[in-house]
């Protein structure tokens, strides 16, 4: 059946609907039977970056032990990749994960399916659905003495796909429990995910009573997806739908109508203004960066009130690298103010997506900067070498 397929030819057989599918994106993509596609693998910085930036890393110690004992019990591997699918981890068998490493099935390659054609993994993350693939249901031909079970994860706030967990091995090792198991371990990982979206919600619930005290009229208070965490004086709604780039001010919401939108710890603070429409916005939302004592604080000043949060001495460095650039700083110019290297943008997305949990709604990013309707004033300390002091950068102490 695959020698016919990939010669254009119509097989004796017809493959299943999912492998026949896949096939024919394969040969209208014109990708190689013999060798896949061209795919470099990722630059140890960039999968350290990726590793970072997944949710899945929240996950990773439920899948390692839910099917890590597996992978190694019935000579298989297990493997995480992100949506893209490139492969973020890798665990299992030391025997098969050096046959692997003969394919290029190692941390960092891409697995999808433009790169190695049809394998679970790439063609889980085309459907959408777990899929076991086995032998020469691979479109390339070297991967036919392989055999390979995967299911997708999607992000329970977003329903974004997040990547896909996977059980690969020797053909002779399939197993039609395989995939099952898979798909359980990957519904299990997305059940813990939203587990950890209840507790935020939930944290976010104890900031949110007070805000919406002070403010009068209808509001609601949201995680920065637009789940709710508290409403007041409006029907209970459980999700608003932001903007996909959301900031601070006036905006025109699906199911809420004309509202004000403010930041807040953790998330924003959404007024509905309908019931006075010609009512006065003040979209300014004022920001002081307080560097004159040894615990800086960022204090933010709204229409619906003040609030501030106690800053670590790198994030403290971080704001005020961004005060004193209001067109905004790449990572790699944030980089090179604070460690002298360039390179270091890893180091400093981490420290920015940590900064970005409670003050999300003040910055934007690409570049990073605070936004455009933050007013920002930074109160320092009299003595200018008191000035962040616990600071190397030459960005701050020149």
């Amino acid at each position: 059946m695959h020698d016919a397929a990939v010669a254009g030819e119509t097989p004796p057989a017809p493959p299943r609907p999912v492998i026949g599918a896949s096939w024919s994106r394969m040969l209208s993509r014109g990708v190689d039977p013999e060798r896949g596609g061209t795919a470099r693998p990722l630059r140890a910085d960039q999968l350290a970056e990726r590793r970072r930036a997944s949710p899945l890393a929240e996950v990773l110690p439920l899948l390692r032990g839910r099917l890590g004992d597996v992978a190694e019990q019935t000579a298989n591997i297990m493997v995480i990749t992100d949506a893209d699918g490139h492969v973020l981890w890798r665990d299992g068998s030391s025997a098969v994960r050096r046959n692997a490493d003969a394919l290029g099935f190692v941390e960092g390659m891409s697995w999808g399916e433009d790169a190695v054609g049809t394998n679970a993994i790439g063609t889980a993350l085309v459907t959408g659905l777990p899929v076991q693939v086995y032998s020469a249901e691979h479109y390339v031909r070297s991967h036919h003495a392989w055999t390979c079970a995967s299911a997708p994860m999607r992000d329970p706030r977003t329903g974004r796909l997040l990547g896909a967990v996977d059980l690969s091995g020797p053909a002779a090792t399939v197993s039609p429990t395989t995939l099952a198991l898979v798909q359980t371990v990957a519904q299990l990982a997305e059940s813990q995910l939203h587990t950890s979206h209840l507790a935020a919600l939930e944290a976010l619930r104890g900031s949110a009573v007070p805000i919406l005290a002070r403010v009068s009229g209808p509001a609601v208070v949201t995680d920065p997806h637009g789940w709710v965490a508290a409403s007041s004086g409006t029907a209970p709604v459980g999700h608003v739908a932001l903007p996909a780039e959301c900031g601070a001010g006036r905006a025109w919401l699906p199911s809420l109508g004309d509202c004000a939108v403010e930041p807040v710890p953790g998330g924003w603070l959404v007024r509905l203004l309908d019931e006075d429409p010609d009512a006065a916005l003040d979209e300014r939302t004022r920001v002081r960066l307080d560097l004159r004592s040894s615990q800086a604080r960022v204090e933010v000043s709204s229409a619906s009130g003040d609030w501030s949060h106690p800053l670590s001495p790198r994030h403290a460095e971080l704001l005020f690298l961004l005060a004193v650039h209001p067109g905004g700083r790449t990572a790699a110019q944030l980089a090179a103010d604070v460690f002298g290297d360039e390179r270091r943008t890893v180091t400093v997305r981490a420290e920015m997506s940590r900064l970005r949990r409670n003050l999300g709604g003040l910055l934007s990013r690409r570049p990073y900067r605070f936004g455009d309707t933050v007013e920002v004033a930074v109160l320092r300390p009299d003595d200018p070498a008191a000035l962040l002091p616990h600071s190397t950068a030459r960005a701050v102490r020149g």
